[in-house]
């Protein structure tokens, strides 16, 4: 299973990117939650945004009402809308996928991330 990332760049405070994460593989279903982690330089990894099949949502404060995640049961992928950008929002920004079924397995899966680069 392979989850692959894209949307990442460099953009001026308040403007908008577009972050696309799907998954590929020999995959059954995604049960858990689909979301997006950053990590800024020198700071911990933190949860952004994740969503549930079933369409739930739950963001971190600081991008609540700029952010907007969406997710693609059929397509196995997870989106990103992240308007009105600040500084603060440059980090490395990872998806994840929880209770992912394989032939073999279940478990959850990483993207290896894309960069985002708030900056004028």
């Amino acid at each position: 299973v392979q989850l692959q990332a894209s949307g990442g760049g460099l953009v001026q405070p308040g403007g908008s990117l577009r972050l696309s994460c799907a998954a590929s593989g020999s995959i059954f279903s995604i049960s858990g939650v689909m979301g997006w982690y950053r990590q800024a330089p020198g700071k911990q990894r933190e949860l952004v945004a994740h969503i549930s099949g079933g369409g739930s949502t739950n963001y971190a404060d600081s991008v609540m009402g700029r952010f907007t995640i969406s997710r693609d049961n059929a397509q196995n992928a997870v989106y990103l809308q992240m308007n009105s950008l600040r500084p603060e929002d440059t980090a490395v920004y990872y998806c994840n996928a929880k209770e992912v079924r394989t032939p073999t397995r279940l478990g959850d899966y990483w993207g290896r991330g894309t960069l985002v680069t708030v900056s004028s």
